[in-house]
């Protein structure tokens, strides 16, 4: 086809698509400028460490490597519930993430706790495979015991203004959960603009997402506050204009508590105290739970403790 020809296509299908869907534009310096307030917020005391417990609560540990082997999930899954057993009354994470394969495993190991299991789907982390195929892996997470999947968009479609099939394709996703949870993948860091972003979480939030996710953890950047604070502010418009609460998901390169804490900061002031539990907020993190563990025993007992002296997890 003639590049004329295929542009003028493109502009049609773009303005198909858009027909009753506006996107909303993103003020990217009030953003950035926003964002730099909450890396300048400092918790003490007491304060800090409810939210070092908090901040606990709401991670997904995650292992997601082609080298992974049930002896690594399992031994993840009992990281998970037992994140410190010299130091008693810590929560357990919210949930382990694992690949569609290794569901089964993680579903034994997390029995009798609360922990729930998470699985990928949907050819993770690049989103390049036929749309059955990405709906049977789907099915098979759930029917493996998968409480909640993690699907990543087609960025290739979207970043061609294909929005109404990045849309189904969700939606149909969202079908084969089941009634299980679906986290909404973005994939922020080839999203390229902020208000990119904002385009892909009102998509996903309108195709069904339960909850809109930055990243797979697999290309940098990965999730920032910059792009977290959109996507909040994204939620933030729907809860007002719906009643229905989505949930958020930065994931990838938040490996610190003091990071975390501002996170949670942001998010509190964004959208309210209702956001700060796990049935509404996530950390998608591998290191996080260490680093969060050192800063607990800091505070209690006023020394550090080696990273070594913490099981990997």
């Amino acid at each position: 086809m003639p590049l004329l020809l295929l542009l003028q296509a493109l502009e049609i299908m773009m303005i198909t698509a858009m027909a009753d869907f506006k996107p909303i534009p993103v003020d990217q310096v009030g953003v950035e400028e926003r964002a730099a307030k909450f890396r300048t917020r400092s918790i003490k005391k007491e304060a800090k460490m409810q939210a070092l417990r908090m901040a606990l609560n709401l991670i997904d540990l995650t292992t997601l490597e082609g080298r992974d082997t049930e002896g690594k999930v399992r031994q993840m899954c009992y990281k998970a519930a037992h994140l410190h057993d010299e130091f008693p009354g810590l929560p357990t994470v919210a949930a382990v993430c694992v690949y569609p394969s290794m569901v089964p495993v993680a579903r034994r190991e997390v029995e009798g706790t609360e922990i729930r299991v998470a699985s990928v789907a949907t050819a993770f982390p690049s989103g390049q495979s036929d749309l059955k195929l990405k709906l049977d892996e789907t099915r098979i997470a759930v029917e493996n015991g998968a409480d909640e999947v993690d699907m990543v968009i087609s960025r290739g479609a979207f970043l061609r203004g294909e929005l109404d099939y990045v849309h189904d394709e969700i939606a149909a996703v969202k079908g084969a959960c089941q009634g299980r949870a679906l986290k909404v993948i973005l994939e922020t860091g080839e999203l390229c603009t902020l208000d990119n972003v904002r385009l892909a979480s009102d998509l996903g939030i309108r195709a069904g997402a339960d909850f809109i996710k930055t990243s797979t953890g697999k290309i940098s950047p990965a999730a920032t506050m910059p792009v977290t604070l959109v996507m909040l502010e994204a939620i933030k418009d729907h809860y007002l204009k719906t009643g229905r609460k989505i949930g958020m998901k930065p994931a990838g390169g938040i490996s610190n508590a003091k990071t975390a804490i501002q996170y949670l900061v942001m998010l509190h002031e964004t959208l309210g105290s209702d956001w700060l539990d796990n049935s509404l907020f996530r950390f998608g993190a591998s290191s996080l739970a260490n680093n969060i563990l050192m800063q607990i025993l800091k505070q209690d007992t006023g020394n550090y403790q080696s990273p070594d002296y913490f099981s990997i997890g």
